[in-house]
This record gives structure tokens, C-alpha cells and sequence, in this order.
């Protein structure tokens, strides 16, 4: 299937100015936009506790929300969950039910009520999550002394465990988080309609979410290092540059949007961006191929001209390999659960974007590189065997 008629060469070069200060403008929004007002960070990135909760009445995300507003949770975020009635997932910006203040009276009064049953304590480790203690006893103890102990220093404990061989007197205390404490305070502000128990309650801590956040940063800024030196050894320097340059422009302009229709980010979204560079690159190389296969036949044009033919030639079998992916992405946009739907926006919008760029971004670039830097040394080398040749017709 041709969409262009085969042999015609369309003037790629003849628009690369025009549409390559689009494409800038494009990228410098994005760029603001990813600083002012910035993305919508996930619980991955920005740390949190996220808990998906099953109303046994009817109530709306409006309702949900306003509830958890008036029990002074921050950074709230509720969705409903595709194909189950009043199902909801929740996202607090809290992590820790316990306070810094009360970790530290709870470790106090625990230790003061161990040293009074003639025991000492050599470990005592709240999770940053305020859901766990890990504690380390000089000798064993009763789980429930343990037990009454942290509950006489304030700790709304669960359960106390032994684990361990036998004598290690090692215990796990399992405290009620901040996905227990929603459910609690739900059951009083909805009654009879709100949820028995969480189904499935995790936190990342805001230290952890920022590591999580540099790590991805860095996973995308080494997948583009790594793609322009393969680039450049598997083609030529002189196409590292349009390549690498068109990978960012596609990466940025898709966060861009994820910006303008206040996506979340996680790391869900570096898996997106990542394989976005791979399905951009893959067809950057399909473009880069035929210009270097045409170099070598048509020895006697320009590269620019090179550039014209060898896109012509590529442009059908680009537009059909990333139309039919992004029309069978397109259904998951409407049908998919959040995160489904987020994944499916970055890859509609970065394949979309992906086949411009290989096309009308990184071989133009290639071209202008050649022309700046390698065009001119060659001059020299040419003015002197003009200068042999003439010399040698005088003589």
C-alpha cells in the first residue's frame, strides 16, 4: 500500500525551517509547562498512601473527596474504578499515621514498660509508613506483653508476631496505617454505605519518591546517551545529533501534553516515554538506512537532495506502521482504567510524534550538521585538485 505514487520525491527539505521553529515552540511550552504549574506527580514520585476502597452504598468521587477534605488529608486524589460499582481508588499525600513526636514517645514508654518486666530492648524500628515495628528484645517475652506494652505507649497495634528461630526474641508488631485510618473514619462519616476494609492499602515515602523521581530522570537521560552512540557507530557522527535531538523533542512535547490534560506521572510514564524512544528510534534508523543507502548510489547529489528522495521513499511505510498502532491504542483512551488510559495518551501522542520527528526533525538535522561541520573541510581538499587539475592543463 503507497499513499504516494512510487518514484515521486516530495521537498522535505523545503519545509524543514518552517516546521522546525514549530516543533521549538513546541518544545519550549513543554518545557514551561513541566515548571509552571508543573506535572501531576504520582504517589511513586511525590510519595503517599494509596488505597482502593469498595463503598457498600451508592456515593460519587465528589462525596469522597469532600470527606476526606473535611478529615484534613492533603494532596487528595479519587478515582473511580472501571467495572465496579462504587469501587474507588484513593491518594493521600500522608504517609505515616504516627507523628515524629509520637514515635518517639512510643519508643520511650515501650522501653520504660519492657525494662519494667525485667527485659531490655536492643531494637525498635517504626517503617516509615507508621505500619510496622520491628523489635529486638534482649530475651524472649510473651507476644501479648509485647503487645500490651506498645499499646500502653499509645501505638494502635493490630497484631504482634514472633518471628525468627526460637529464642532470637525478634517480633513484628503490625500497627493500622493510614488506608485502616481512612476506613475507620469513613465507616463514622458514611454510615452503613461506607467500606468493611481496605482491599489493598500502599504508601511510598516522600524520600523513597524522590529517589524513585531522580532514578527515572536518569533511566531516560541514559537511554538517549546510549541511543546517539549507537547512532553514531552503527551510521555516521554526523547522524548522532538529528537523532538525539529528535528522541528529546518527542519525549518532552509528550510529557508537555501529559501537563496540558493533567496526567499523573509514575513510573508507569518512564515505561511509556522509554518505549517511546524505542519505537522512535526504530523508525529514525529505517529513515537514517535509506539515506546512507542512497549515498552510496547517487554519488553525485547533495544531501539534501539524498535527504528528499530517501524520506519519499520511507514516508508510506511510516505513515502505515505508526497509523495502525496508534488506531489500535486508540480504543484503551476511552475503555481503560486510569492507568491504562494514561499509558495509552503518551503512546498516541509520542508515536504520532515519533514519525515527524524521524522524518521532519532528525534527517533535516542531519543534513544541516553535515553542511556546518563537515561540508567545509571538505572544501580545501576540493580547491586543491582544482588547483593540480589546472596546473596540470597548462603545462
Amino acid at each position: 500500500m503507497e499513499f504516494f505514487p512510487p518514484g515521486k520525491v516530495i521537498d522535505i527539505m523545503r519545509w524543514y525551517r518552517p516546521l522546525g521553529l514549530v516543533s521549538a515552540f513546541l518544545v519550549a511550552a513543554s518545557l514551561v509547562l513541566l515548571v509552571f504549574p508543573g506535572p501531576r506527580l504520582g504517589t511513586d514520585f511525590a510519595g503517599g498512601t494509596e488505597a482502593e476502597l469498595e463503598f457498600r452504598g451508592r456515593v460519587t468521587t465528589a462525596e469522597v473527596r469532600s470527606a476526606l477534605d473535611d478529615l484534613g488529608y492533603s494532596g487528595i486524589d479519587v478515582i473511580a474504578v472501571q467495572g465496579h460499582a462504587n469501587r474507588y481508588i484513593v491518594r493521600v499525600r500522608e504517609t505515616s499515621s504516627i507523628s515524629a513526636s509520637q514515635r518517639r514517645a512510643i519508643q520511650a514508654s515501650f522501653r520504660s514498660a519492657i525494662e519494667a518486666q525485667g527485659g531490655t530492648v536492643q531494637r525498635f524500628d517504626i517503617t516509615e509508613g507508621g505500619d510496622k515495628i520491628a523489635i529486638r528484645l534482649g530475651a524472649s517475652l510473651d507476644a501479648s506483653v509485647i503487645e500490651a506494652a506498645l499499646r500502653s505507649a499509645g501505638a494502635q497495634v493490630r497484631n504482634v508476631n514472633a518471628f525468627g528461630a526460637s529464642g532470637d526474641a525478634r517480633y513484628e508488631a503490625q500497627l493500622i496505617g493510614i488506608g485502616d485510618r481512612i476506613v475507620t473514619q469513613f465507616q463514622e462519616s458514611f454510615g452503613e454505605k461506607a467500606p468493611e476494609t481496605a482491599l489493598r492499602a500502599e504508601w511510598v515515602g516522600p524520600r523513597a519518591g524522590a529517589q524513585l523521581r531522580d532514578s527515572a530522570f536518569q533511566a531516560v537521560a541514559y537511554a538517549l546517551i546510549f541511543i546517539m552512540l549507537y547512532v553514531a557507530f552503527r551510521f555516521d557522527i554526523r547522524f548522532a545529533p538529528g537523532a538525539m535531538a529528535s528522541l528529546a523533542h518527542d519525549v518532552i512535547i509528550t510529557l508537555g501534553v501529559y501537563v496540558v490534560f493533567q496526567r499523573e506521572m509514575a513510573l508507569t510514564t518512564v515505561a511509556a516515554c522509554l518505549t517511546i524512544l524505542g519505537y522512535s528510534i526504530n523508525d529514525t534508523i529505517v529513515v537514517y538506512d535509506r539515506i546512507r543507502e542512497n549515498m552510496g548510489r547517487e554519488r553525485g547529489k547533495t544531501l539534501a537532495e539524498i535527504v528528499n528522495m530517501s524520506t519519499s521513499q520511507v514516508l508510506s511505510r511510516s505513515i502505515i506502521t505508526s497509523g495502525t498502532t496508534i488506531v489500535s491504542v486508540i480504543p484503551f483512551l476511552y475503555y481503560g482504567t486510569s492507568t491504562v488510559k494514561d499509558l495509552a495518551l503518551a503512546f498516541v501522542v509520542g508515536m504520532g510524534v515519533g514519525t515527524y520527528s524521524s522524518v521532519l526533525i532528525a534527517a533535516p538535522i542531519t543534513e544541516w550538521f553535515d553542511r556546518m561541520f563537515f561540508a567545509k573541510k571538505t572544501a580545501p581538499v576540493a580547491g586543491k585538485a582544482a588547483a593540480k587539475a589546472k596546473s596540470a592543463a597548462t603545462v
